[in-house]
């Protein structure tokens, strides 16, 4: 399995990353988790456009889907002819809000260039096997835990503090996990993690590596990764940078 980032700027898009996108390929096939804003571009210099062969959402903020409108307009007008449906997986109601997203009426909005799928607890795409599990986020938002051969992705999407973390990531190969903030006091419950956090849940998982991801522009990520490293994790910690690619 290589997993490629393409973007990992949290929130928004920052003057080095576009917002939250991951490549993650074996077997020939490729799948985009997540496609924020500012995504869709930098994409394009890890992997043709048309040879995408399916999109996970993690969750329905801007940072996290919205270049799924783009890339909708790439697949349905593309000049060398009709490319075929490719399936998007995400929560429910995905087809209606990247249709407003467009402003497009919502029947067919996106459904004849995109086979839309409710996420599931656990299903298949592709190679991969795919478990989910609902975080504590303002909206309806999802963890992956991507498997493939024996090896394991563990992605927290957007979360706050939760146990489930520890589970979820059990032993997996490598731990994107978003780092938000930085310690201070009164952070905003049920919202994000701090990178210290983030090696907290690394560490009670036993995860093989840590890559702090979700780095919100306003914060200084060496202070980010400072303070991941004054948390318990005694393994490999480093910052998310877009083009970053691990082979598991």
């Amino acid at each position: 399995m290589r997993v490629t980032v393409i973007g990992c700027s949290g929130s928004f898009p920052g003057p080095e990353s576009p917002a939250s996108s991951y490549l993650v390929q074996a077997e020939g096939f490729s799948l985009v988790l997540d496609m924020g804003n500012g995504a869709l571009g930098t994409l394009q210099r890890f992997q043709p456009l048309y040879d995408i062969d399916a999109v996970c959402i993690s969750h329905l903020h801007a940072d996290h889907c919205l270049d799924l409108c783009g890339y909708w307009v790439a697949r349905t007008y593309c000049p060398d002819g009709p490319v075929p449906k490719i399936p998007v997986w995400g929560p429910a109601g995905t087809a209606l809000r990247m249709a407003k997203a467009y402003d497009l009426d919502p029947d067919p909005g996106m459904t004849e260039t995109f086979d839309f799928h409710t996420l599931e607890r656990r299903f298949e795409v592709g190679p991969f096997a795919i478990t989910t599990r609902l975080t504590p986020h303002p909206v309806e938002a999802y963890a992956f835990r991507i498997e493939h051969a024996g090896k394991v992705l563990a992605y927290s999407g957007d979360t706050g503090r939760t146990e489930m973390l520890v589970e979820h990531a059990r032993d997996a190969d490598l731990f994107l996990c978003e780092a938000s903030f930085l310690e201070q006091e009164n952070l905003p419950e049920d919202l994000h993690l701090t990178a210290r956090e983030a090696g907290d849940y690394a560490a009670r998982a036993g995860v093989g590596k840590l890559v702090l991801t979700h780095l919100v522009p306003w914060n200084d990520d060496n202070c980010t990764l400072a303070e991941a490293k004054e948390s318990d994790y005694a393994g490999e910690i480093e910052l998310a940078s877009v083009g970053a690619v691990y082979e598991l």
